[in-house]
């Protein structure tokens, strides 16, 4: 069995790899477990995260596991200097190769979300029915005016101002939808299998992590 760590920017992400990601990856000989990134002295989760950080949590982690992979949204960064999703993910190699002796950079899989976590949750707009107090026919044609202008849910974008958990708490206005509450539990009845169709960049991520049982 190969122990999996995923350093994840919130609960929210924890709660999906507890409850999504590590019943499946367990069927790959994969044992997957969360790590809260901390993204200030005494404080864990919740944006401002950035390179440096992200490498110092490998550096704590990278004795005790297999495999580390993240799980970061891109409007995470604080100081991302408008770098790529890619540049991102190498920038994070590079900073732990430098903090780590004797680092393998095969034992890190860096993965930054785009946009966000809540993207993926537009995978199936069906399941946002999960916030009961918010959830109508109103709400229904929004979230899927939002889909349909977007050719992917990965690519719902246009600023920070307008990401995906903005714009689903534009809908939900009068507070019914919680990010930790209500985010898992979407994404856990979407399912992986529709998740991982509708966004190509979470299913490749995906594969390479049932591709460790290659390793085990």
């Amino acid at each position: 069995m190969i122990r999996l760590c995923v350093i994840c920017e919130g609960p929210t992400e924890a709660e999906f790899v507890r409850t999504c990601l590590e019943p499946h990856l367990r069927r790959f000989n994969v044992v997957t477990y969360p790590s809260l990134l901390k993204t200030r002295p005494g404080k864990q989760g919740g944006g401002n995260v950035t390179v440096e950080r992200v490498a110092k949590h490998l550096q704590h982690e990278y004795r005790s596991s297999d495999r580390i992979t993240t799980l970061l949204d891109l409007y995470g960064f604080s100081k991302s200097n408008e770098r790529t999703k890619i540049q991102l993910e190498s920038d994070i190699l590079t900073e732990a190769g430098r903090l780590i002796k004797t680092f393998n950079p095969e034992v890190v899989i860096p993965y930054v979300q785009m946009y966000e976590f809540e993207g993926l949750l537009f995978s199936d707009i069906e399941q946002f029915q999960w916030v009961l107090d918010g959830w109508n026919d109103n709400a229904r044609e929004k979230l899927l005016a939002i889909r349909q202008a977007f050719d992917t849910p990965e690519d719902i974008n246009n600023s920070r101002v307008t990401a995906p958990s903005k714009r689903i708490l534009k809908i939900f206005s009068n507070g019914q939808y919680s990010k930790v509450e209500h985010g898992s539990l979407i994404a856990s009845e979407i399912g992986l299998a529709q998740i991982r169709a509708a966004c190509p960049q979470f299913n490749h991520w995906l594969c390479s992590l049932e591709a460790l049982r290659n390793q085990a």
